[in-house]
């Protein structure tokens, strides 16, 4: 179990967010939504490790880590952003993140991949999804995703969700999109950033009552 808790984080004198709570298991995604700017990606980067705050308690499995949690190497980031290096192929890619090329091969049965390219030689929407397949895919423990769904094909967006069933039932995954629809359709636990403070849904309907979404859009 990955739990967060207290986490504050300021910009200058604008403080972003306030005293923040999450929790996620293995066996369930878990889902944060909020409106633009209201501090979901800064919350990843937290977690994972590569953005301080002014106060933070990460606990896993019941333990306080005290380092940055990616030096712990039970953890994969997946930025908004292209991450992986323009020169790196893709053959050298899965050895990295220690995912087999029959698993690559699989999932990508319809898709022309040569594991030679190298990433800065494909489509925008072929680099995103080999990166999100990676992440998910790594022996990490806790997956972090920022926009997974983004610059994808729908056909895509469904596929990564199925991975993402198969891939939850030995790992904590956390993600966040501002496509709500898919984030409410794939995750277990779902918890609205909303004035720098994150709130449980238990019904979609609250989704309503915290004005993220527009009455009756569900």
């Amino acid at each position: 179990m990955l739990e967060v808790d207290n986490i504050e984080k300021y910009y200058g004198s604008v403080q972003i967010l306030y005293g923040v709570y999450l929790k996620a298991e293995e066996g369930e995604i878990t889902g944060i939504l909020g409106s633009n700017g209201c501090g979901k990606s800064t919350l990843l980067k937290i977690i994972f490790g590569s953005l301080k705050s002014k106060y933070k308690l990460i606990k896993v499995d019941g333990t306080v880590i005290r380092q940055k949690l990616y030096a712990t190497g039970i953890v994969k980031y997946l930025p908004q952003h292209n991450f992986i290096p323009e020169f790196l192929s893709i053959r050298k890619a899965l050895q990295l993140y220690d995912v087999s090329e029959t698993d690559f091969h699989d999932f990508f049965v319809e898709e022309n991949f040569n594991l030679s390219q190298k990433f800065g030689n494909l489509s925008g929407g072929q680099r995103r999804i080999a990166e999100v397949f990676l992440t998910l895919k790594t022996p990490s423990r806790i997956i972090l995703l920022d926009e997974p769904f983004s610059h994808i094909s729908p056909v895509q967006v469904e596929a990564i969700k199925q991975l993402m069933q198969v891939e939850k039932q030995h790992k904590m995954i956390v993600i966040t999109d501002h496509l709500y629809r898919e984030i409410t359709e794939v995750s277990d636990v779902i918890y609205l950033i909303k004035n720098g403070s994150s709130k449980r849904i238990e019904k979609l309907t609250e989704l309503e009552d915290y004005k993220y979404i527009s009455v009756g859009s569900l």
